[in-house]
């Protein structure tokens, strides 16, 4: 079994959320995180992945519409896709 990639952030309020990694999605060779909360609403938030000066791993909120919808479709793709796999089993 996977192990899940839990990771901690704070929300605009100052409290502590934790948020389940569930997917990493490339799209033109630019990497995405679709992340989930542990606890509440069943929603996914979508993070862009980039690198800061040190080549650490920084998570950017997505401004435009257009590259949501990339990676929102890229994404659904994949669960298309692993659902289809599921079948043949």
């Amino acid at each position: 079994m996977e192990e899940r990639q839990i990771m901690k952030f704070k929300d605009e309020d100052g409290n502590l959320v934790e948020l389940e990694a569930v997917a990493r999605v490339y799209v033109s060779e630019q990497e995405y995180l679709i992340l989930a909360p542990l606890e509440g609403p069943e929603e996914e938030f979508v993070f862009r992945v980039d690198a800061d000066e040190t080549g650490q791993e920084v998570y950017n909120s997505i401004e435009s519409d257009a590259e949501f919808l990339a990676v929102k479709k890229e994404y659904s793709r994949l669960l298309y896709d692993a659902g289809k796999g599921d079948d043949n089993e």
